[in-house]
């Protein structure tokens, strides 16, 4: 069977979220170490975990030494390849959110727009030099000046903290990923009103021509997909139970269903209690969503329900992986005809 590979953030918010999603999915990552770079998912043998700088994993992907990986939107859409192999397979794993701001000095007190900022460009052109911004976002925000019409500036490439930058003297503004905004106070630079250049969360990617070429791979794949979708989904969703009196199922049924918004995904399950004093009681499941499980409870107690029970979903499947059924779609143009089983 051929090994399918993940890449995984080697420290950070990004290494730390995807592996509570992991675990949370049935698809814990059993790592010797934190110095060990390589490690194994138990419960999908045939998955080999690698640890790498997050700003690298579009990279290994895009030139196929890695199937999957785990990286920030802002990082893929940042270093991909245009005529690159990689695709984006989970748009939103539901962490990781954070966005890319421009950022100027707090003392900069006429400049509060991206329209300020552009005038001011053109000032420091009159001038005979350029506007200067450090970031590593170079690609990405380079389009989003472009975009509004700002064309005279510089990049200015850093290694170490971009908040440190303007005070320094080493660039006039910076561009970065930023989550709170707390960085960027405590270092006396503030958010353009407008200044949002994108926002980002955790994806994963995959290289389509080596999802293609393997069934293996792709087997590995859709039971990885399977259980991140299915836990995603549950977070959405609560189950409702409560007794309820009544004559038979039918007629709880009919009941509940009469408010058909309220009556849970596809229908109430409903069952008989049997209980010591001969009352006929019966025990309703609801799955409903997490915005309407109120409205779910004070139905059934307008109906007699009592002992109403919340609880939460650990995984909720649907007829079909629609994460994966959507990969097979991409995955066409790679191999023509992909078997979706």
């Amino acid at each position: 069977m051929d090994t399918l590979r993940l890449a995984i953030p080697s420290t950070g918010a990004l290494e730390q979220g995807a592996a509570k999603l992991l675990a949370e999915s049935d698809a814990a990552v059993s790592r010797v170490n934190s110095r060990r770079y390589t490690a194994m998912m138990p419960s999908i043998p045939g998955v080999e975990v690698i640890y790498q700088r997050q700003s690298d994993i579009t990279t290994i992907v895009d030139s196929g030494n890695a199937d999957l990986g785990i990286v920030g939107l802002d990082r893929y859409l940042e270093s991909r390849l245009e005529d690159g192999d990689s695709l984006v397979v989970v748009p939103d794993l539901e962490y990781g959110n954070s966005r890319l701001v421009i950022a100027v000095p707090d003392s900069w007190l006429d400049i509060t727009s991206m329209y300020d900022l552009s005038d001011l460009s053109l000032e420091f052109h009159e001038r005979g030099r350029d506007l200067r911004i450090a970031t590593k976002y170079p690609r990405l925000v380079k389009r989003f000046f472009n975009r509004r019409g700002i064309n005279y500036f510089s990049m200015v490439a850093i290694n170490g903290a971009l908040e440190a930058a303007p005070r320094i003297g080493y660039a006039d503004i910076i561009a970065d990923i930023s989550d709170t905004g707390n960085t960027l106070r405590e270092n006396n630079l503030r958010t353009l009103v407008d200044g949002v250049a994108m926002d980002s969360q955790a994806i994963m990617i995959g290289n389509a021509a080596l999802l293609a070429r393997s069934d293996d791979k792709l087997a590995l794949t859709r039971r990885l997909l399977e259980r991140i979708e299915a836990r995603l989904r549950s977070r959405s969703y609560r189950r409702v139970t409560a007794n309820v009196r009544g004559e038979s199922e039918g007629d709880i049924a009919e009941m509940i269903l009469a408010s058909r918004e309220l009556s849970g995904m596809t229908g109430p399950t409903v069952s008989r209690v049997y209980t010591s004093d001969g009352n006929r009681w019966f025990a309703v499941q609801i799955v409903t969503k997490k915005s309407d499980v109120l409205r779910v409870v004070d139905h059934l107690r307008q109906l007699g329900g009592t002992g109403t029970a919340v609880t939460d979903l650990q995984f909720l499947y649907q007829s079909e992986c629609t994460l994966y059924a959507r990969l097979i779609e991409n995955l066409d143009q790679f191999s023509g005809a992909v078997d979706p089983c």
